[in-house]
Parts: C-alpha cells; sequence; structure tokens
C-alpha cells in the first residue's frame, strides 16, 4: 500500500534531513567521519549518534525519536555492521518508518557484498548465530533484523570497492542533494494554513487503494481550491506513471474548444507525444484505450460545464487501476451531476492562520512587526472573514502605508454593509488612479489571460501608460503576470469585481455601460438599437446564445462615437456595415464577412487589425493614416487580393499575411517598414514577387513557405542585423539567395528546404549563431519540372558529383548547429566528411530519404546527438563493434529512426544504446523474427520505453518496450 508523507511533514521541514546509521568502531573515525563532513559542507542537517549513546545493549530512545524525526536515512553497512545489535535494532526502526510514513532510505555497501547481506551469509550469519543462542526466548527480534536486513540490501544504493573515497562521498552527497530536493515540497510564503485542508483532502483521495477515484472541490472564488489541487498534485504525482494539470479549462475550453483540452491532457501524460485528432468523439476514445491500463494523476482546474467532464472524464473505467482525478469547480451542483466519489470543500482561515497570510502581505513578515498595528491588523482580517484573496489584496493594498491611512481604509470598510467579496477587494480599486482604473476594467471585461505585451501595445495607444499601470495593478495583487511573464491573469473574483463597477452605472440601461461583454446585454443594446457614445468597448459572441439570431444592420455602431476596443468572435450575420468609429485601437473581427471596411472609417486611432478568416479582399483603397497601427494579422483571408499602402505604417510590427492564396504582390511601402519584426507570408500561393529590396531594420522572423509563386528573394538594403529566422521552404522557384543576406550575421533558423537553389550559398556556413539549417530536397508530382537538389548534379573531373556534398565540409564552422534536415538530398556513402565533430552543438539530425549502404561512419563524433533520423535510406547493414561505425560510439542517443530501410536483423551494436528511449524499425522486412528475438536483440536498451516495428510490411505496431 503506498502513502504519502504527513502533511505536517510535508510543508514544514523535520528537524533533520539525514539520520546516519553505521557500525561506530568500524567507521566512526574514518569514512563515516568524512561523509558527515561532506554532508554538513553541503548544509545538510545530519544527526550521528553520541558514543556515550552506545552504553548498554539497548537502544536509546533518543535514536528511535531522531529517526523518526529525519527526512531519510543513510546506512553505511560495513563487514562488521551486523555484528552489533545496536545497529540492526536501528536498522529496523528505520524499515519501520520507511514502510509506514515514506521515510527515505540509501544503503551503503563499504566494502561489502551486498549479495551477502541479503542472503545473509560468510559474516552475517556468523553474526546471527550469536543472536540465535543469545537471544533464545526472543525469536520474532531476530526475523525483524533478518527481514529489516535484507529489505535494505535489496535497495539501490552505493557499493564501495576500490574507489578513492573522496569521489565517492562526492557522488553520495551530491545524490542525496538531489534526492533531498525531490522529496522537499515547493516552498511558498503564502501556502499559510494548508496542512489540515491537504490532510482532510488525501483521506477523500485515498491513494492507498487500487480502485478509480474522482474527487470534487467546490467552493466560492478565491478560497484557495487551485492552490490545493496544485499543491496536492506535486506531493502526489511521483506515485503514479503519468501525470496532467489542466490549468482554467473553462478559459481554455471558451478560446479553444473541447478537442484542445483531450490533447493537452495527453500530450502531458505521454510526455509531449502529438496526437492527431479534430474531433471530441475520437478524443474521448484514444484517451479511454491509451489511459484504460496507465495508473494516472489528473488535476481539472476550474471546469464549468458538463462536456468538460464528457470528454475529459467519461467513465472510471476509462482510468488504469489506482487513477486519482481531482476536479476543481466553483459550482456544486457540476459535482453532484456527476459520478463523483466524493468531494472537498476548503473551508476560509482559521483567525491565526488568517493574521499570518495577512502579515505576510501587509509587512512581509509571519507577525505584525509593530505593536501600534496589531489591533488595526485584527480589524482587517476579521473584515476579510478569512477569505484567503480578500487578505492577499487588502494587505498589498496596506502595506507601507501609515496608521491615519489605514484608520481611514478600515473606516470605508465598515460603512460598507455589502458583505460580498466584491466590495472586500474593491477597496483596493479604490486606490488606483484614473488610468490604472480603465487599466483594471479593461483587463477584467476583455484582456484576461491575454498576452501582456499585446495588451500593453493596445492600452498604450488609449494613452493609460500601461507599463507604469499594469505594474502597479500587479503589485497591488490585482492582476498577476504568469512565471513566463507572457499572459495576465486577473483572479475570477477580482475580474468579477470589475465588471460589477461596471454594471452599476448602467443598472437600467446597459446601451448607457462604457464596456459590454456579456451576451444578454450584447443582444438587447444591438436589436433594440440602445447603444450610446457612452460605450467604450464591445465583445460580441453568438457562440453560447446561437438561438438567438444576432443581425448586424449598416448603421450599427453609428451611435458607438467613442467606441475603443471591438471584439467580434462569433456573429449570425452582417449584410452591410456603414460606420466604424474612428477612436478604435483594437478591431477583431474573426470570419469579417465584407470585402471593404467601411470607407469613412479612418484609422487614425488603430493600434491591432485583427481580421483571420475574413471576406476582405481589400482593406480600403488609396493612402490612410496608420502611424499608430503595430499589428494586423489577415490569417486566412483567402479573398484578399493586394495589401494596403504601407507609407505611413511607420510603427508596424507585426504584419501576418499567412494563407492569403490569391494575394498576388504586396504594396511596395512594404520593404521599408523599419519597425517590422514579424513579417509571415506563409502559404501565399499566388505570390509572384516582393520588393526589389527590403530594408526593414528591425526585423526578426520573416516566413515566406509555401510561397510556390515567388521568383526571387529580394536584395537586402542596409542592416539587418536582427533577423534570427527565415524560411523559404517550398519556394519551389527561388534559385539564389541575395548576396547581403550575410549581413544577418545573427540568424539562428534558415530553412531552405524543398527550394531552386542548387547550392547552398557559402556565406551562410559564416552565421556563427545558427541553431537550425534545413535543405532537404523536394518530392512530388512536380519533381522533375523544376530544378531541385537530388536532381542537380555537376560533372568535375569525370565523376557525378552532389553539389550538395561538395558543401557540407564547410559545416563543421557552425559549432551554435543544433538542428541539420538533409532530407532527400541525394546523398550518397562517403559524402558526409568523415570530421564533423565541429558540430559540437548538434542534437538533432535528418538524414532520411539518403542513398546510405550502412551508417555514415564519422556521425559517431557528434558527441551531443540525442535525435538521429536515417528512414528510408536503402540502408542493409548498421555498422558492428570494431568498426568505424560502431552505433555504440552515439553514447547520448535518445531517438533513433531507422524505418523503411531494408535490415533483415537488429543490428547488434544498437543493443549498447544504454540512453536510447525510442527505437523506430518499422517497414524494415525482418519479417523472420519472433518477439523473443527482438527482446534478446534489445535486451541491452535499458532505458528503451518506445519500440516501433513492423512484422511485415503490412502490420504496423507500436510496443512499449515491457510489452516484449
Amino acid at each position: 500500500m503506498l502513502s504519502l508523507p504527513s502533511t505536517s511533514s510535508s510543508i514544514s521541514r523535520k528537524k533533520y534531513d539525514v539520520f546516519l546509521s553505521f557500525r561506530g568502531e568500524d567507521t566512526r573515525n574514518n569514512f563515516t567521519d568524512h561523509l558527515y563532513d561532506a554532508l554538513s559542507r553541503s548544509v545538510i542537517v545530519t544527526f550521528r549518534d553520541d558514543p556515550k549513546l552506545e552504553a548498554g545493549e539497548e537502544i536509546a530512545p533518543e535514536l528511535f525519536k531522531a529517526i523518526q524525526q529525519s527526512w531519510c536515512s543513510v546506512i553505511v553497512f560495513s563487514q562488521t555492521y551486523a555484528f552489533s545489535s545496536w545497529c540492526l535494532e536501528e536498522l529496523a526502526e528505520i524499515v519501520k518508518q520507511h514502510n509506514n510514513d515514506g521515510h527515505k532510505v540509501f544503503p551503503i555497501f563499504y566494502h561489502v557484498d551486498p549479495s551477502d547481506l541479503r542472503k545473509q551469509k560468510e559474516k552475517v550469519e556468523e553474526a546471527f548465530a550469536r543472536y540465535k543462542e543469545r537471544y533464545k526466548e526472543d525469536s520474532e527480534k531476530i526475523q525483524r533484523w533478518r527481514n529489516a536486513l535484507i529489505q535494505v540490501a535489496g535497495i539501490k544504493g552505493w557499493h564501495l570497492n576500490n574507489e578513492h573515497e573522496s569521489e565517492f562521498i562526492k557522488d553520495i552527497v551530491k545524490k542525496i542533494s538531489a534526492k533531498l530536493c525531490q522529496t522537499y515540497p515547493a516552498t511558498h510564503s503564502d501556502l499559510v494554513g494548508i496542512s489540515e485542508r491537504l490532510e482532510d483532502l488525501y483521506l477523500k483521495i485515498n491513494i492507498g487503494e487500487d480502485d478509480v477515484r474522482v474527487i470534487g472541490i467546490f467552493g466560492m472564488g478565491g478560497i484557495g481550491k487551485t492552490t490545493l489541487a496544485r499543491v496536492a498534485y506535486t506531493q502526489m504525482s511521483s506515485h503514479f506513471e503519468g501525470k496532467s494539470f489542466i490549468a482554467d479549462i473553462r478559459e481554455v475550453s471558451d478560446k479553444c474548444g473541447l478537442v484542445s483540452l483531450q490533447k493537452q491532457l495527453l500530450s502531458q501524460i505521454f510526455h509531449g507525444e502529438c496526437f492527431n485528432f479534430f474531433d471530441v468523439h475520437e478524443g474521448s476514445y484514444i484517451i479511454s484505450h491509451r489511459l484504460s491500463h496507465k495508473k494516472v494523476l489528473v488535476v481539472l482546474d476550474n471546469v464549468d460545464n458538463i462536456q468538460h467532464l464528457k470528454c475529459l472524464v467519461g467513465r472510471h473505467d476509462w482510468f488504469g487501476l489506482g487513477s486519482r482525478i481531482v476536479v476543481t469547480t466553483r459550482e456544486e451542483h457540476l459535482l453532484r451531476s456527476w459520478p463523483v466519489d466524493d468531494m472537498y470543500e476548503p473551508t476560509t482561515l482559521n483567525p491565526k492562520d488568517a493574521l499570518q497570510l495577512f502579515s505576510l502581505k501587509a509587512f512581509h513578515s509571519d507577525t505584525v512587526q509593530k505593536d501600534d498595528f496589531i489591533e488595526l491588523s485584527k480589524h482587517v482580517v476579521n473584515y476579510a472573514g478569512g477569505l484567503p484573496l480578500a487578505l492577499e489584496v487588502l494587505g498589498s493594498f496596506l502595506c507601507d502605508r501609515d496608521k491615519t491611512q489605514w484608520r481611514s481604509a478600515i473606516e470605508r470598510l465598515k460603512r460598507d454593509s455589502n458583505k460580498e467579496i466584491f466590495d472586500k477587494l474593491r477597496i483596493s480599486f479604490e486606490g488606483l488612479e484614473e488610468r490604472e482604473k480603465n487599466i483594471f476594467l479593461d483587463i477584467a471585461c476583455f484582456f484576461n489571460g491575454e498576452n501582456k505585451d499585446f495588451v500593453i501595445k493596445v492600452l498604450d495607444g488609449c494613452e493609460f501608460f500601461p507599463d507604469i499601470g499594469i505594474d502597479v495593478l500587479v503589485k497591488k495583487s490585482l492582476v498577476k503576470v504568469d512565471k513566463h511573464n507572457k499572459n495576465l491573469k486577473m483572479h475570477d473574483l477580482l475580474q468579477e469585481m470589475g465588471r460589477t463597477i461596471v454594471r452599476e452605472k448602467c443598472i437600467d440601461e446597459p446601451g448607457k455601460c462604457c464596456r459590454l461583454w456579456e451576451e444578454r446585454d450584447v443582444h438587447h443594446v444591438l436589436t433594440k438599437n440602445t447603444a450610446t457614445e457612452m460605450i467604450e468597448g464591445m465583445i460580441i459572441n453568438n457562440k453560447r446564445e446561437s438561438c438567438k439570431i444576432l443581425n448586424l444592420s449598416a448603421d450599427t455602431f453609428l451611435k458607438m462615437k467613442n467606441l475603443r476596443l471591438l471584439k467580434v468572435l462569433c456573429l449570425s450575420n452582417c449584410d452591410d456595415l456603414k460606420y466604424l468609429s474612428n477612436e478604435l485601437r483594437l478591431l477583431d473581427w474573426t470570419g469579417y464577412p465584407l470585402r471593404y471596411l467601411p470607407s469613412t472609417f479612418q484609422p487614425d486611432n488603430l493600434v491591432a487589425l485583427l481580421l483571420p478568416c475574413s471576406h476582405i479582399q481589400q482593406l480600403w483603397n488609396g493612402n490612410r493614416p496608420l502611424f499608430n497601427l503595430k499589428i494586423m494579422n489577415l490569417k486566412v483571408s483567402q479573398n484578399q487580393i493586394k495589401t494596403p499602402d504601407f507609407t505611413t505604417a511607420s510603427n508596424l510590427e507585426v504584419l501576418i499575411l499567412e494563407g492569403c492564396t490569391k494575394l498576388v504582390d504586396v504594396h511596395p511601402s512594404i520593404g521599408v517598414l523599419k519597425s517590422l519584426k514579424l513579417l509571415n507570408l506563409r502559404d501565399c500561393k499566388s505570390l509572384r514577387s516582393l520588393p526589389t529590396k527590403i530594408g526593414m531594420e528591425s526585423l526578426e522572423t520573416l516566413v515566406l513557405s509555401g510561397c510556390s509563386s515567388l521568383v526571387r528573394f529580394p536584395e537586402i538594403d542596409g542592416q539587418m542585423e536582427r533577423l534570427k529566422t527565415l524560411d523559404l521552404s517550398g519556394c519551389y522557384r527561388v534559385k539564389i539567395l541575395s548576396e547581403n543576406l550575410q549581413q544577418a550575421k545573427f540568424l539562428e533558423e534558415l530553412d531552405l528546404s524543398e527550394t531552386a537553389i542548387t547550392e547552398p550559398p557559402s556565406f551562410i556556413f559564416q552565421f556563427k549563431n545558427l541553431k537550425v539549417l534545413s535543405f532537404s530536397g523536394r518530392k512530388g508530382p512536380s519533381y522533375k519540372l523544376l530544378p531541385n537538389l537530388p536532381s542537380l548534379f555537376k560533372v568535375i573531373q569525370g565523376r557525378r558529383t552532389n553539389p550538395m556534398a561538395r558543401m557540407l565540409p564547410m559545416l563543421s564552422g557552425l559549432s551554435s548547429l543544433r538542428e541539420l534536415k538533409l532530407r532527400d538530398c541525394n546523398l550518397c556513402e562517403g559524402d558526409l566528411p568523415r570530421d564533423i565533430s565541429g558540430l559540437s552543438s548538434l542534437w538533432r539530425l535528418d538524414l532520411s530519404g539518403n542513398n546510405f549502404i550502412s551508417i555514415p561512419a564519422s556521425l559517431t563524433r557528434l558527441s551531443k546527438l540525442a535525435d538521429l533520423i536515417l528512414s528510408n535510406c536503402n540502408m542493409c547493414t548498421f555498422g558492428e563493434a570494431d568498426t568505424d561505425s560502431d552505433i555504440s560510439g552515439l553514447s547520448t542517443l535518445r531517438h533513433l529512426d531507422l524505418s523503411g530501410n531494408n535490415f533483415i536483423s537488429i543490428p547488434a551494436s544498437l543493443a549498447r544504446l544504454s540512453k536510447l528511449h525510442v527505437l523506430d524499425l518499422s517497414n524494415c522486412n525482418m519479417c523472420t523474427l519472433g518477439e523473443a528475438d527482438i527482446h534478446s536483440d534489445l535486451s541491452g536498451l535499458s532505458s528503451l520505453v518506445h519500440l516501433y516495428l513492423s512484422v511485415a510490411r503490412c502490420l504496423n505496431r507500436c510496443l512499449s518496450y515491457q510489452q516484449i
């Protein structure tokens, strides 16, 4: 039966990290003394018994207590360890703690053979013969000692024979330190009062049973459901074969759909494996099929729809025995309508814990630091009612304020008769400057969960000074930024508080609200024509109430003169549109149904124009003032035939025209966009030309992949030193690169796959920062119509020579290169240079579709190679031991793809790839091999997780290696 460490010890450190068990007369003054010193130097708190305690035969009670107060025990088994009844009694207590409470055990075999301890031979046998005589009346004690010795001797530890003790001890300390770091929970100063909650939750989760259990955690927003679930997830995850924590399901589902959630669940459990399905029912089948025999831990956070549970949890038999699914939600009825096994409702913090949490925020200390603030603090804590979020926000608001300000704040709290959490939190909102209030309300109504940089750009266009404003909100705990500093996140309660503030000003008529986001209110305003100039922002989303038809008329937005933000996510119909506010900073309309924007629209203030999947043919005629425009996204607008004039778009940073399949050319002004960082023209299949010269000095990413009609790559005018990514893959007609591209000396990714470039320009081998390089050839029905790498050869000194092969020696200078793709380049045996050790950073190499008889010998010199793809290379052999091409030299290899080759047996040298996780031998014609042969040939692959193979060409299988 599995057991978790007690929650009290999981949250607070025990007294000792390590209990050191050893035979004093064997090792006290040498090995153990050195080990103790090394542990102490690494700040590992270690208990070592006092020699004075060893008087008499009975073990001192202090030692039992020390074992119980330690995270783990390190046992030094020496040659006469078993001759000490004291040591054996210690050992029995250690094993008891290990079995009952998860106490960690690390054995050291000091000039002792572990098998002698397990089998109790030699000196161990002699010692127990003496005990049998001495303890005739207590055979149970002797058996307890025997069992303890056998159990611990079977645990993997460290075995010292003829090594240097100093190096041996260093290795022990290093690994114990790492183990201890894994054992300790992630510390967080705000985890106050969580121990009791975890104990209650674990009683319901009951991790030791082999059934499948679904546990629901419900309660009001801000009570700590997600925090509790995340801590429990961290502590329990080591007991499961797979794990998944899906955060904020409600929001992810609304944005990305149920299929996205299913893929996320599977990808997390199967360590990033890609799943290509597009239907919820198919996803449900894959989840039930792949997980039905797997013991998993799944946390579904912030569920608000029964469909989330249907597509992610389904039935209990979707999961293997011992699995645990934890669901957090604000809605108790949702759990009661689903067959959950148990439910848990977290309670508010008790007064002591509430004061501690408040003090952490208000004084950056566990306690109130100033006596004259004690009573004031108690007033605030009492008002917060033990709600963690309220304590955090109020504490942050009062931090660094004087007593007068505290009293003023408390008086305002007393006069507020509304006991709802929104009013408790509103005090922080009232302390904001007007611009900060607007930022807070915009985030609450429109931008919760959005990219921070994007929001800053839009709100900067509103003159709200968001760089400093958002920082103020973060420091007042009103908004959080994720750990990658990318997305803004506002807690549900804070968001609802902000929206309540907006509603208060327009209780009777939504058309008088400054911000509209609820479908019901938007539907009312647009169908009843009650809009006013008060409206500054609006989301139109007819998805949830699709039964209510919403048609926009030509004059729908005529009264909204001050509209700054417009997001249209789902709309029934819009036949015409004559007016849009010239105050718009954000126009985000997925599937915009018209061919043009209104002719009266002047985009002077526009910051972001997002019209993906639109019917736009041309945005507008002539030149428009675009001085504030920073982002334009017309992705998959398949009717777009030409771009606007960008002459005035001097601040444009992002331009996405991907999938505009009818776009023939772009306005010449695009070539002088000095602020442009990203230009994406992927799959603009009709695009024939770009400006003759481009001088986009800020450009970081240029994507032209799939521009199959593009004839030439433009000249570079000036410096493009910031360019990091250039993708020309699938530009079948592009034959040469501009020589002055070499100015892009900081280029990191270059893809020239499936182009007409016959010989890579030599200057690309001077890009010292290059990390990803692709020269893959071209396949397909038009293969013979256009020049391409595999089909072009030159005759030099009477020999057919592959131009790509001549360039390969230059690769050795690319010391930063991490990925190299040379698919279908018609490379043959000997084309790869013998010395490519200069590619010292290379971890992924794709040589599939070439012509090798066996593995190129030079590959064994790639010291960091982890991923090697040699599929469809017509190989018959793979190099054996003691040859130059011995595959065992690739000691770092983790993934090897040999599919589609002509092996008749498994290469023997594969068995020496001890770190290999994935091996693909599918479609290799190894028809005669049985599973016993496979197991024998691959028995040395101790790390293998997945093996792909086919018994015949028509039968493909993917096996977990443990199945063989």
